[in-house]
Formats: structure tokens, sequence, C-alpha cells
């Protein structure tokens, strides 16, 4: 079972990965990081991320069905030259993780980025 630095190097690994960043998305901080940062500092990069995760999860338009609640999986955003994947890691303890990967559009697949992205934090092990 991978830890977290497997985990960022299977991320990395995914064609077109510029970066990957593990974040708890409840302090803002990267639990780690590797590659280039979309803003110059993975610390940058984890807490704009923690903004829109927090923005997703405070929205009842993005996580109430008809009856129940729904928890997010994913969000993606898209950019001129890139995609932003962010992945809710599913943990015993706490849900305030993210696997957050930026994707080159032009080198990388989006719907093979996310499969992989989701196998990737099905089989991470924290602690």
């Amino acid at each position: 079972m991978p830890g977290i630095d497997e985990c960022l190097s299977g991320a990395m690994a995914i064609p077109g990965a510029r970066a990957a960043s593990l974040v708890d998305w409840s302090s803002g901080l990267a639990l780690g990081s590797l590659g280039d940062s979309p803003t110059g500092e993975h610390e940058t990069s984890a807490a704009e991320a923690t903004d829109l995760v927090r923005a997703a999860v405070e929205s009842q338009t993005f996580t109430v069905t008809e009856d129940r609640r729904a928890p997010l999986e994913d969000i993606i955003v898209t950019a001129g030259r890139s995609y932003h994947l962010i992945r809710f890691i599913d943990t015993v303890f706490d849900n305030r993780l993210v696997l957050h990967l930026w994707l080159d559009r032009a080198e990388g697949n989006l719907a093979a980025a996310r499969f992989r992205l989701q196998a990737l934090t099905d089989e991470l092990v924290l602690g």
C-alpha cells in the first residue's frame, strides 16, 4: 500500500503531469508536493486550492441530491493550457485531504488522469 511519497510519484508519472500535491484543506497546508507549482510556490497553490475546495464543499448545489448529501469526488478546473484535478481522499480519521494534480492540456489526457488519480487515492495509506 503506497504512502504519500509513492502517491505523489504515481501522480507525477501521469502523462502531462506538471505538479502534484497532497493538501489538507482544513488548514490549507501541503503535506507533500512534487514538480513545479502553478504559482511558483507549493504553499500558495495549496492555499488557493483549499479556497476552491471549501467553496465547493460548502455549496448545496454541489453536495445535495434529492434526499441526501452526496460526497464530492473531484473538482476539475480548465485553464488556458492546463487542467487542475482535485481529488477528494476518503480516510478513516478525517475526510479533509485532497490530491491536486496540475496537468498540461497538450500532453495529458483528462479522463485517463482522473481515473489514475482515483486509483492512487483509493490505494493511499496514511499513518
